[in-house]
């Protein structure tokens, strides 16, 4: 099954810009997710499970950094696989 995780990053800091550069880099660094970013959001898509692995391991390493207090505001869609 397919799915889509929106994900918008409010880090509760002045200095925003890059803590929200760096994590779409992270994004980006996986393979076997597609990633699109917007000027508000950003989209991961790819298999389930692989997505939600993907979003969780991200958002784990944020908050462990503890650098700031983040805020992330999610959106997940799940459609079935055409592969059948």
């Amino acid at each position: 099954m397919r799915g889509t995780v929106e994900i918008s990053m409010y880090p509760l800091d002045e200095s925003y810009i890059g803590p929200i550069r760096q994590f779409i880099d992270s994004l980006n660094e996986h393979e076997g997710v597609e990633v699109e970013t917007s000027a508000t959001s950003t989209r991961v898509c790819g298999d389930y499970d692989r997505v939600m692995a993907v979003v969780t391991t991200e958002m784990r390493r944020v908050h462990a950094a503890g650098e700031a207090t983040v805020v992330f505001v999610l959106k997940v869609l799940c459609a079935p696989s055409t592969d059948r």
